[in-house]
């Protein structure tokens, strides 16, 4: 992956000031299922934080305990509390 192509992404969604900007590139880059994907991990995120066992977390949303402990494992190596405060706002 050339980090200058992701660096490029990164800095124009940071200038996107209009939700409905990022969605028209969101949905250009990613496709369905990488949409529900990452909805998916933010979702695996906040169930963890809230005390749902992984199992639990697998059923309720319908996906592979790998996938649970993959979010898991990323929760424990980056900081989301930002991130889940603004889906919790929701």
């Amino acid at each position: 992956m050339s980090t200058d192509t992701y660096q490029s992404l990164l800095t124009h969604l940071a200038n996107c000031d209009v939700s409905a900007d990022i969605d028209v590139l969101l949905n250009a880059l990613l496709t369905d299922k990488e949409q529900l994907d990452i909805a998916n991990r933010i979702r695996i995120f906040d169930l963890l934080e809230r005390g749902v066992t992984q199992r639990e977390i697998s059923e309720q949303l319908g996906v592979g305990i790998a996938t649970v402990s993959r979010g898991a494992k990323a929760m424990q190596n980056h900081d989301v509390s930002d991130l889940l405060m603004t889906h919790r706002k929701r």
